[in-house]
């Protein structure tokens, strides 16, 4: 049967079950429960090209350029502050064969006017960061409780990462930014069907 077309709490095992095929993911899903970060979710491409890869009968890590591990911490807005989860984090990843970018998604409206060329309203939380992504394929988090028990955040469902269907998300990022990335994902992932900018 389609994983796309599973109920959602088999698609929840489906997925959980994909990720697991990644050893690169795992291990920084333990050392992210081992920083104790708070409101931390692993998202974006490490999770969604995952899943692609696996479907398409691709190694599981194949591509994934990063790991993102996002956490949400308003009380030091300082880089230093950033800065110290940072570095704790490449101690703890040191041997992981991959990089693992750690951000404070309370400090994202700092820096990403600069940076994308459009302002960013403040986020109330990790998951709020992840609502933002250019497209909705990417709004996907992971992490795990202390108990090892997945917990997984899809706000726009998980048919459309199964699917290899990419659909815009035009609440923050600037087109451009979706185009960029979209053109990159299709050199990899052809068999993609990527939805134009509305």
């Amino acid at each position: 049967m389609e994983l796309g077309r599973l109920f959602i709490d088999d698609q929840v095992e489906a997925l959980r079950d994909i990720l697991s095929r990644n050893e690169v993911l795992t291990d920084v899903l333990a050392g992210a429960s081992e920083l104790r970060l708070p409101g931390w979710n692993l998202t974006a491409g490490c999770v969604f090209q995952t899943v692609w890869n696996v479907v398409t009968g691709r190694p599981a890590t194949e591509g994934v350029l990063d790991y993102d591990l996002f956490y949400f911490d308003a009380s030091d807005l300082s880089w230093e502050a950033e800065d110290a989860v940072i570095q704790a984090g490449r101690a703890r990843f040191a041997d992981v064969p991959a990089t693992v970018e750690i951000r404070n998604e309370a400090r994202v409206h700092l820096w990403y006017e600069e940076k994308f060329g459009v302002p960013c309203p403040p986020h109330s939380s990790t998951e709020s960061a992840i609502d933002s992504f250019a497209a909705t394929t990417c709004c996907v988090g992971v992490r795990t409780d202390p108990d090892g028990r997945w917990r997984v955040y899809a706000p726009h469902g998980l048919s459309d990462v199964f699917n290899l269907v990419v659909r815009p998300n035009p609440v923050l990022a600037p087109r451009d930014v979706y185009e960029t990335k979209t053109a990159r994902w299709r050199t990899q992932w052809p068999s993609l069907t990527v939805l134009p900018w509305p």
